[in-house]
């Protein structure tokens, strides 16, 4: 901990997927370094017509297994399941949910779940916002040239950035408890989602 008393900083990686049932799984690798965010990698595992659910199972759980493999990241986000869909839908997915959190746990990787709707709040602070718009503050926060296509990418992109600004935004308390404690208890509510919906990191180009 440096002398003044304050957290020192450090990168934080995050692995954020967006589970499909019957199209591709999107993913993004995304790093926090302060308060700018990079893109290391995104993509999506699209799968034949035929391919039986069993196999997108494997595939995606071999693919998620890999990519923490590679990247080491201290997190990893995921989708939670969309509350609208019907049953024997939503029962599927959870278990597509279930493989990418298997592959986590197996790797000693903390799992994080947001809702759609906690995404889309963080990263554009407002909960309804379009994919479109997602597309956009995602390009922006990233710094990237062109949107990140296809959309499965960008979502899981936008839920690994969700994952940092609530990191982010905790680091920020942390912070402030360590420097004046006594004056934080009064002036600090508890730490929630809500309360942090909207903080979107800065832009640093």
């Amino acid at each position: 901990m440096p002398a003044n008393g304050s957290v020192a900083r450090k990168s934080l990686r995050v692995l954020g997927l967006d589970p499909a049932l019957a199209g591709a799984t999107g993913y993004g690798v995304v790093e926090l370094n302060g308060q700018a965010a990079a893109m290391l990698r995104f993509g999506a595992l699209r799968f034949p017509a035929r391919a039986s659910f069993a196999e997108r199972l494997r595939e995606i759980h071999q693919m998620v297994a890999q990519l923490v493999d590679e990247f080491s990241p201290d997190a990893v986000a995921v989708e939670s399941v969309f509350a609208a869909l019907n049953m024997r839908t939503a029962l599927r997915l959870a278990e597509v949910r279930g493989v990418i959190l298997l592959a986590a746990a197996q790797a000693n990787v903390p799992a994080h779940s947001y809702s759609p709707r906690e995404v889309k709040a963080s990263v554009t602070g407002f909960g309804g916002a379009s994919k479109q718009q997602m597309q956009q503050m995602v390009k922006a926060q990233l710094g990237l040239c062109e949107q990140p296509e296809p959309a499965d990418a960008a979502d899981a992109l936008a839920v690994a950035l969700c994952h940092a600004h609530f990191a982010w935004a905790a680091e920020r308390l942390e912070r402030s408890l360590i420097a004046n404690p006594v004056a934080a208890m009064f002036r600090m509510r508890p730490a929630s989602r809500s309360h942090f919906s909207a903080g979107r990191i800065p832009i640093q180009r």
